[in-house]
């Protein structure tokens, strides 16, 4: 069961249909609350100075167990800004968003890049495999709990606009995004980037030779068992509850991971009001067009400067 489910990294856990559990969407946030008012417990282990951007390394308090790693960036002048909260994707870092962060700080955003719990040093790193689904379910509750900390700190500074802070996040990142959106009402805006309704539409219907061989050498009983425990965190119960928090979804037409009637599927279920965008790349959507167009949704939603001028500058 281990080999299967080291693809949990890639898309965290969820399920739908037969294994779906009965439960509103009030039950399903309280999952995630935790106390707002516990100390942040901020603490800085170095800044980087690049040309007035500083890049602080940083760690602060989860109120569930250890402390978070992240990078907190921060504009080279002064004044009150936009925050953006990034969420990497399973198998990236902190680092996956950097280059973005420091861009948007030439644009008047502070920027918080948080390292999941699977690749924080130790002793805070904390992993759970399939045959651990109770464990698979807490760590991601966590997951998005951390984030929602995220929030909290950028909130505590008075230097972000409390009024203009939103949530970016790819694969692994958009599906704790899809809960954000349902479950923190202080987000202005959510971008999810190759997100999936599902794990099941990737472990059970993928044509990739990693997720066929998963699902053959898997027990039914095993993979039951599994969906059940953590049926409760498809990203697909949660965007329908997103109102009046504005979704943008940025997909790939050339996916390896799951096919495009999946990711239509689960755009159409979100709520309104929301922006659909496609591109032709892979996964990663490592192109400058996505990025562009992540950054005029900022612009609009949260009142970043206009980023395309910059990039240009910074070619030159």
């Amino acid at each position: 069961m281990r080999r299967i489910f080291w693809l949990v990294l890639l898309v965290p856990v969820s399920c739908e249909a037969v294994f779906a559990q009965k439960q509103s969407i009030n039950e399903s946030r309280r999952m995630f609350d935790y106390e707002q008012n516990a100390p942040l417990d901020v603490r800085e282990v170095g800044v980087i100075n690049r040309n007035g951007i500083r890049i602080h390394d940083i760690t602060y308090a989860s109120p569930k167990s250890g402390r978070i790693t992240a990078y907190l960036v921060v504009p080279a002048e002064r004044g009150r800004f936009s925050g953006v909260v990034f969420g990497h994707w399973g198998y990236g870092t902190r680092t996956e968003f950097l280059p973005e962060a420091m861009l948007y700080a030439r644009a008047g955003v502070v920027s918080l890049l948080v390292d999941d719990l699977n690749v924080r040093p130790a002793p805070w790193r904390r992993r759970a495999e399939g045959d651990q689904p109770e464990a698979v379910r807490d760590n991601f509750i966590q997951s998005v709990v951390d984030l929602r900390r995220g929030i909290d700190l950028l909130l505590a500074r008075s230097d972000v606009d409390p009024n203009r802070i939103a949530y970016v996040g790819h694969s692994s990142g958009a599906h704790w995004g899809a809960i954000l959106s349902a479950v923190d009402r202080r987000l202005k805006t959510v971008v999810l980037m190759t997100g999936v309704p599902n794990e099941s539409t990737i472990l059970m219907e993928s044509d990739d030779p990693d997720y066929v061989n998963a699902r053959q050498s898997a027990r039914k009983e095993e993979l039951d068992n599994y969906f059940k425990t953590v049926s409760s965190l498809d990203a697909i119960n949660y965007v329908p509850h997103a109102t009046p928090t504005p979704l943008l979804f940025q997909f790939a037409r050339f996916e390896q991971y799951f096919n495009e009637s999946v990711m239509r599927r689960y755009a159409q279920a979100a709520s309104e009001p929301k922006l659909v965008l496609w591109y032709d790349t892979g996964h990663a959507l490592n192109d400058v067009r996505p990025l562009l167009d992540r950054a005029d949704w900022l612009q609009k939603h949260i009142g970043m400067r206009p980023v395309a001028a910059i990039l240009r500058r910074s070619f030159k």
